[in-house]
């Protein structure tokens, strides 16, 4: 799979660590950044994993910062875009079954590196379970368009 992959300052040491994790699975792994923890600004970071993923050329986007929060907002003004904020194993499952989330977003304060580890695990291999969350999506969608 490939899997777009960035991070600000706040977000770089566990970014890192899930980089190194996903390219021993397999995984082709395109780092978007940050390289450092000199301070930067994650909506920068957010723009250049969702253009991958929109545009097709990953088949999703993993995006870390402080609280995973700035990057989920940042990221979902992108068309096309469905981020998610890691919280926990059970809502990870749930925003691939049920809201076919293309971009997770985790914050390395909140998230040690096991944990990240199993929720990036747990959204790679969940699949979307389409019927009546495929209507829900499909007013999502126009939601988007109309606006």
């Amino acid at each position: 799979m490939k899997i777009a992959l960035g991070a600000d300052h706040a977000g770089f040491a566990l970014k890192e660590h899930l980089r190194e994790t996903l390219r021993r699975q397999g995984h082709e792994v395109a780092d978007l950044g940050t390289d450092s923890t000199e301070s930067t600004d994650y909506p920068d970071y957010a723009n250049k994993v969702t253009e991958l993923v929109a545009g097709g050329q990953a088949d999703c986007g993993i995006l870390v910062c402080s609280t995973g929060v700035g990057m989920s907002i940042a990221a979902n003004k992108v068309h096309g875009i469905r981020a998610a904020l890691a919280v926990n194993d059970e809502e990870v499952r749930l925003t691939r079954e049920h809201n076919n989330a293309n971009v997770l977003a985790i914050g390395a304060k909140y998230t040690p590196d096991a944990a990240a580890e199993r929720m990036v695990d747990i959204f790679l291999t969940t699949e979307f379970q389409g019927g009546r969350h495929q209507r829900r999506l499909d007013k999502v969608r126009a939601l988007e368009e109309k606006n």
